[in-house]
This record gives structure tokens, sequence and C-alpha cells, in this order.
């Protein structure tokens, strides 16, 4: 599993570059929405293609709440659910993927 996520990262990297052309995506959207001062469309084009790469469809549209709600982020991350716990596990390996390989870029 570590093997393909790590070629999963390469690609992903390859693939993010500097490039300000951006992946359409909600996650990309709400990146770029949330207006943080790090987003870009290099960024959050990246954080699109780590999420295409490593959350399902429904994830994402879960994740893309915690741009518009950090309380929810908060929540989910504090639930004994299981549903919560296994989405929150999932979450966490992409967040991580992302900051690894998804760098802020200066303007």
């Amino acid at each position: 599993m570590r093997k393909y996520l790590v070629m999963g990262a390469l690609t992903i990297l390859t693939a993010c570059g500097s490039s300000s052309r951006g992946a359409a995506g909600d996650m990309s959207r709400a990146c770029l929405d949330a207006d943080r001062s790090a987003a870009s469309p290099a960024l959050c084009s990246c954080v699109q293609q780590v999420a295409d790469q490593s959350l399902s469809g429904s994830d994402q549209a879960r994740a893309v709440m915690f741009f518009e709600n950090p309380q929810l982020a908060q929540d989910t991350r504090q639930s004994s659910r299981p549903g919560d716990e296994r989405f929150w596990t999932r979450y966490r390996a992409f967040t991580d993927l992302a900051s690894e390989i998804c760098q802020p870029v200066d303007a």
C-alpha cells in the first residue's frame, strides 16, 4: 500500500509542478474560495490532484465542508462514531500527503 502511495505522490508532484493552469474540482474551488493567504491556483490545483488520488468523491464532498465550517472538522475528528473515525483516518492520510507535496508558492 505504501508503495502505491509513494508512486501516486511522485505522479502528483510531477503534475503539480508550478503550473498555474489548475485542476478544476470542488476541493480546488473551496481552497481558493477560503481566501487564505497561502492559497494560489497552483497550490489549490495540487491539493485537488492529491484529493483525486486519495479520496473518493463523497469523501471530497465532505472535506469541502471543512473549508466552509472548520468546526465541522473538529467535531468529526473528536467523534467516536465508527464512520467518522474511518473518514478521519482517510482525511488525515490525504492532508499528510498534500502537506508533503503541495507547497505554497511565493508570488
